[in-house]
């Protein structure tokens, strides 16, 4: 269900070379939230031992998001960042936009493809 491939390429293509991002569950909410959180420390650790230069995130499937779901993307962003790498999200829904923009945490994210 969750699977991510590393972004090796410079370019600020959304189809990132045709890589496959990490996707998203519908909810990410506190019932779902260590599950992803762990998918999402796996596929950081391979996205950087492979040398990409970003992490994509799919967020077209999610529907509902909460407090401890915008945890997990901002641990993501943290740790991508510790590790030189971007994180880019990609199709993100009007409303997890205006929750990243209404907690100022929108400047942390690249966006590609908002819906």
């Amino acid at each position: 269900m969750m699977s991510m491939t590393a972004d090796t390429n410079d370019t600020n293509d959304t189809n990132d070379t045709g890589a496959t991002p990490l996707v998203a569950p519908s909810r990410l909410t506190a019932e779902f939230r260590l599950e992803f959180r762990r998918a999402v420390l796996e596929a950081l650790e391979v996205a950087a031992r492979n040398g990409a230069k970003r992490v994509t995130l799919d967020l077209a499937m999610t529907v509902e998001m909460d407090a401890s779901g915008l945890g997990v993307l901002v641990l993501l962003q943290k740790r991508a960042r510790e590790r030189g790498l971007g994180t880019r999200l990609v199709h993100a829904p009007r409303a997890i936009v205006e929750m990243l923009q209404l907690t100022r945490l929108d400047s942390l994210f690249e966006f590609g493809d908002a819906c």
